[in-house]
C-alpha cells in the first residue's frame, strides 16, 4: 500500500470518495460548515486502486482530522492514513491530533481508541444545533441511536 498526499489532480477522486461515503463533501463540526474536498489530506492506494482517504486542517500546535474513510476495509488503509497524518503533524511541530465523531459512531470510537486516541470532550447537542442551523440533511439517527452529540478525541504527539 502507498500513502501519499492529496494533489489538486486528485480532487475529482476525493470528491467521489467523500461523496460515496458521506453523500456530500460538505461537513459540519463544532459549529462550522466546511467542504472537506478542499482540505489537504492523504490517499491510500492499494494495487493501483483507492483504498482510503483522510482530510485534515492544520492548526497552531494541533491538527484536526476532518474525514477518514476506508474504501476497501481490511487492508489497513485507515491505520496507514492515521500514521501518515501523525508523521506529517509531528514534523510540522504539532503537539496533538484531534477529531470529532458523533455519539452514534461506535465503530469509529472503537477504531480510534484502539490506536491511542482518548475521549476528551462531549459537546452536548452540538449535532442537533448543526442540523438546525448549518446542515439540515444530518440524519436524526443511525442504527436506532439518536445522533445528537459531538465527541472529541485526541492523540498527543511526541
Amino acid at each position: 500500500m502507498v500513502v501519499r498526499p492529496i494533489t489538486w489532480g486528485d480532487r475529482d477522486l476525493v470528491v467521489r470518495l467523500l461523496g460515496s461515503a458521506w453523500g456530500t463533501t460538505r461537513m459540519a463540526a463544532h459549529g462550522v460548515l466546511f467542504d472537506a474536498a478542499e482540505l489537504p489530506g492523504f490517499l491510500a492506494i492499494a494495487d493501483g486502486e483507492p483504498a482510503g482517504v483522510l482530510t485534515y486542517r492544520a492548526g497552531d500546535g494541533a491538527w484536526e482530522i476532518t474525514t477518514l474513510n476506508s474504501v476497501r476495509p481490511g487492508l489497513g488503509a485507515a491505520t496507514a492514513l492515521l500514521d501518515a497524518v501523525g508523521e506529517a503533524a509531528t514534523a510540522a511541530g504539532a503537539r496533538r491530533l484531534w477529531l470529532i465523531t458523533t455519539n452514534d459512531n461506535v465503530h469509529a470510537l472503537r477504531f480510534y481508541q484502539r490506536r491511542g486516541f482518548d475521549l476528551v470532550a462531549l459537546h452536548h447537542d452540538a449535532v442537533t444545533r448543526s442540523r438546525q442551523t448549518l446542515k439540515p440533511s444530518i440524519p436524526l439517527e443511525a442504527d436506532g441511536i439518536p445522533i445528537r452529540h459531538e465527541l472529541e478525541l485526541e492523540l498527543p504527539l511526541r
